[in-house]
């Protein structure tokens, strides 16, 4: 699962032990390498999960996701020593951006049990795009011409990856769509909530409500005890997902967005290399095409931002 493609001005947070944003410390070829490293363990994360699907309930493994996560920023974070890190103060948008990301992962782990990595991710990067459109009337930021221009030609590009005029379209594509949508409402809710929200805050709440939720679910498809290997798989979901957000939060720190959100796309690199590796999977021509006026058009929208914010 792909990171936020904006930057969220997180709030200067005590509770995590990273620079201050800015700080002279840091440089931004460091936040770049942290950004890509970001990027690695996300797409080890759905290549992980695509994985563990072949063998075990993709609910189990979703749960098994979160509760991991939770455990896991419990102990790195010494959470007993801070009480104040699960402080907030929009408890309501906390808890519907939790179970944003919630949805967004279930239904991606849904879909790549069926799509290459590369589809999936081709159909995620659709999700600015979404965003642009809604964040007008959810946050009063009206898109102008151009950048629904750019909107319409993104879409386009997952048009050209999905291909449903083909006749050959696969059903699991819905659940990437679902998955995407829900990942543009998780990025609307993390800019109005990282305005007053701590970044500790956002991590331990989203995971330990997620892995809450899923808990009954998680529960009655659990048919018998994984292996030694698979416990080692599906605890190391929970790793890829909190260390990867945590890193974001690091590099985002060090760099501004204009700087990182361009390198998010080298995602589709590593998705396409696992996919090979793991899967011997081969993007078919389309889909190279596709993302790339994705990507593009993903760019582009990124740099009328800025030029507006400039002007």
């Amino acid at each position: 699962m792909t990171p936020p493609t904006d930057d969220p001005e997180t709030p200067v947070d005590e509770l995590i032990p990273v620079p201050a944003k800015g700080s002279t410390d840091g440089s931004p070829l460091v936040a770049i390498g942290l950004m890509l490293l970001a990027c690695l363990l996300f797409s080890c994360l759905d290549a992980t999960a695509k994985f563990l699907s072949q063998s075990i309930e993709p609910m189990q493994v979703v749960w098994i996701r979160f509760v991991s996560h939770s455990v896991i920023a419990v102990f790195l974070f010494r959470i007993w020593t801070r009480p104040k890190a699960l402080k907030t103060n929009r408890k309501g948008l906390q808890v519907v951006r939790s179970f944003a990301l919630l949805l967004t992962t279930l239904f991606n782990f849904l879909a790549v049990q069926y799509l290459q990595l590369a589809e999936t991710i081709s159909i995620m990067f659709a999700a600015p795009f979404l965003v642009t459109a809604l964040a007008g009337p959810l946050l009063g930021e009206w898109a102008g011409l151009r950048r629904w221009i750019a909107i319409i030609v993104g879409f386009c590009g997952v048009l050209l990856v999905t291909q449903p005029w083909s006749g050959q379209l696969h059903w699991a594509v819905i659940y990437s769509v679902l998955s995407m949508i829900s990942y543009a409402f998780y990025m609307l809710l993390t800019r109005m909530l990282a305005i007053t929200e701590s970044s500790m805050s956002m991590l331990m709440v989203s995971g330990v409500v997620a892995a809450l939720a899923m808990t009954p679910i998680g529960v009655s498809v659990w048919v018998e005890p994984p292996s030694l290997l698979h416990w080692v798989l599906l605890l190391s979901t929970g790793i890829y997902g909190l260390i990867g957000h945590w890193i974001l939060i690091i590099a985002h720190r060090l760099a501004p967005a204009s700087l990182l959100a361009p390198f998010l796309y080298v995602q589709i690199i590593w998705m396409v290399i696992l996919g090979y590796l793991v899967f011997s999977d081969v993007p078919m021509w389309t889909t190279a095409a596709g993302t790339g006026v994705v990507v593009a058009s993903g760019l582009y929208i990124l740099y009328r931002e800025q030029f507006l914010k400039k002007a």
